[in-house]
């Protein structure tokens, strides 16, 4: 990180200091409340404790960015937002100058994860929102990615299920806002990508694909007309989803299911331009421009 220990190293130094005005120790040290403009163009103004940065300040870089917040000898550790150049920012906890702890992060596409941190990435439970489809992750999160138990709200259905590397895989189930659940399970295919070359074999990528097993529907009530039994063999087979359930409400099921299956794989995560995708892009991004 580029304010990384900066001052420390100037201060070490007997010459090439930089400028400060502010208050002193007996020892001469900076000590109390100062400002500082480093060598390399940054900016400091805050607390500082034995010549360090110790307590509330802010840091201001000649690129543009900033921190705002709290200092232990040097580093930050406790409550602070940092802005990036682009606009994007951080706000939450700190812990050796890495984000630790429950934040949240405002993305330059709009995009927001609100959460747990461990060691300057996404770790533990946190939300993302997709500000272009209003689309969102509430999971878990191991060392960046999606994975684990987790949920994927759209506008008119969810995704419930677990997540590996970004990608939904095994059981899990669509709930739709109808009132009927698809069930079924996520299963590694290999797709091919690219005209197959003489002397080069084709790309061959592991995608998930969605397979559905039933339809099950949520059973109304109603006071004045006696309760419908389901038919036995009411669970339809694999790759049949629906099948045996009668009426309209079945026939509108099945119609949903049917078109989701295909639209369902444009908001997957993981699928070549997905959200998570941008959202592993972006946070690769600022975590470079605070290098």
């Amino acid at each position: 990180m580029s304010d990384l220990g900066s001052e420390e190293l100037e201060e070490e130094r007997e010459n090439d200091l930089g400028e400060y005005e502010g208050e002193r120790n007996e020892l001469g040290e900076r000590h109390g409340h100062g400002k500082a403009r480093l060598p390399n163009g940054d900016t400091y103004e805050g607390k500082y404790e034995h010549g360090k940065r110790h307590g509330q300040g802010t840091y201001k870089f000649k690129n543009g960015a900033r921190y705002i917040g709290e200092y232990v000898k040097n580093k930050k550790h406790g409550q602070g937002t940092f802005i990036y150049p682009d606009g994007s920012r951080y706000e939450g906890e700190w812990a050796n100058d890495l984000r630790h702890g429950h934040g949240v992060y405002y993305y330059v596409n709009n995009d927001t994860y609100t959460g747990e941190w461990l060691a300057h990435q996404r770790h533990g439970q946190g939300t993302y929102l997709y500000a272009e489809t209003g689309s969102k992750y509430v999971g878990t999160w191991v060392k960046g990615q999606q994975e684990g138990a987790a949920e994927l709200i759209h506008l008119n259905h969810r995704y419930q299920g677990k997540f590996l590397n970004k990608n939904p895989v095994g059981p899990g189930k669509y709930v739709f806002d109808i009132g009927c659940e698809q069930h079924g399970e996520y299963r590694l295919t290999d797709v091919e990508r690219g005209e197959e070359e003489e002397e080069e074999e084709a790309q061959v990528t592991v995608v998930p694909r969605w397979k559905a097993t039933k339809i099950t529907e949520l059973a109304l009530w109603t006071p004045t007309l006696p309760e419908k039994q389901p038919p036995e063999d009411g669970a339809s087979q694999e790759g049949t989803p629906g099948a045996g359930a009668g009426g309209e409400a079945a026939e509108e099921a099945q119609a949903l299911a049917d078109l989701s299956e295909g639209e369902l794989d444009t908001t997957r995560p993981g699928e070549e331009e997905g959200d998570a995708s941008r959202a592993d892009r972006a946070e690769s991004h600022e975590d470079n421009l605070e290098q």
